[in-house]
């Protein structure tokens, strides 16, 4: 998802409250806070020695110890009016992609990916997901499509022809 669509979507759902699953069956506490913005520029080599740049939002998600137990989630009128004040001190690229990071006691933190959205009665639920590395140079490195997928389920051990 890219930011201008995370800000439309919010603004279209002010009146709903939003929640985050960052594994199928799995919610982020109601006692989350929105404790960073990172507007980040990525500069990178691939594998094949391809440069290449794009620009990235991550939100950083934190949930309070001081709340545990609390029951209501933030409204995306809360969680807009926080990303817009962001906005205006620190313009956003809207076309990055947009990102949350978060972990918990059970969960590595990670930054993820905002794969679909549902609405159910009063809450927004943005459904997140990890996405897995991938060689971006597979015809550079001589790695078949169906080799590479071969490996991800393998584990990728030396000499199977992944990056």
């Amino acid at each position: 998802m890219k930011t201008q669509e995370l800000l439309d979507l919010l603004k279209t759902h002010q009146n709903k409250s939003l929640l985050f699953e960052y594994t199928p069956n799995q919610l982020v506490g109601a006692n989350y806070h929105i404790t960073e913005v990172k507007h980040i520029k990525i500069d990178a080599v691939d594998c094949g020695a391809n440069s290449d740049e794009w620009n990235e939002t991550v939100i950083q998600l934190w949930e309070s110890p001081s709340e545990i137990g609390k029951t209501e989630f933030m409204s995306t009128y809360k969680a807009l009016g926080i990303l817009n004040k962001v906005g205006k001190m620190k313009a956003y690229d809207l076309d990055s992609e947009v990102k949350f990071e978060y972990g918990n006691s059970l969960f590595h933190t990670a930054q993820l990916f905002v794969n679909d959205y549902e609405i159910h009665g009063n809450n927004l639920l943005l459904k997140l997901a990890v996405e897995k590395t991938d060689c971006k140079a597979k015809e550079t490195c001589g790695v078949p499509e169906s080799v590479e997928l071969e490996s991800l389920e393998a584990g990728c051990a030396p000499g199977s022809g992944c990056c």
